[in-house]
């Protein structure tokens, strides 16, 4: 409909001006090369909406080995309640859901990126030495419920509701309450 008022407003300023069949070959390029942009900007658009959010349910054995052993070692004798491989524009990634509620997530790669433990604690052998000589120093009696790493830090959230962000140094960053 857009396109009909810019083409009849076009057209009624070269009837104007007695260009008409000249005027009517340049509008309608025009408007033909605006609709064919639209037209390719909106079908884009719509396959990559299409396959941007595609997760499916795996079984343990298609993860990559790492994230396998890394179970085995650390969540062995738990349950798992699903598995599943998550598809992202770019990123391809894992999550493994546990009868308990506990969630590990897993980089394309197998290691992992996200355990959280919301029964229990995350096993002490995951978390890096330094950090855990600063949980212990500063807040001796609380658990590790969650912890994050990405490129740049780690996020570690505790029983007492505190989170504790470190450096890749292991250097304490911010504190939150």
């Amino acid at each position: 409909m857009f396109f009909q008022i810019l083409f009849r407003i076009g057209l009624n300023i070269c009837i104007r001006n007695n260009c008409y069949s000249d005027c009517i070959n340049r509008l309608n390029f025009k408007v033909m090369k605006k609709f064919i942009v639209l037209t390719l900007a909106v079908l884009t658009f719509g396959i990559v909406a299409a396959n941007a959010d595609n997760n499916r349910i795996i079984a343990k054995n298609n993860l990559p080995q790492k994230s396998q052993q890394f179970i085995d070692q650390y969540f062995g004798d738990m349950k798992i309640s699903y598995v599943k491989e998550e598809r992202d524009f770019i990123e391809k990634s894992y999550e493994v859901m546990f009868a308990d509620g506990t969630k590990v997530e897993f980089t394309r790669s197998g290691e992992w990126k996200e355990i959280d433990c919301r029964q229990s604690s995350v096993p002490t052998p995951v978390i890096p030495a330094k950090i855990t000589k600063y949980i212990k120093d500063n807040y001796p009696d609380v658990k590790v419920m969650q912890i994050e790493r990405n490129r740049r830090d780690y996020e570690v959230k505790l029983s007492n509701r505190l989170e504790l962000t470190f450096d890749s140094k292991f250097n304490i960053i911010d504190i939150d309450d």
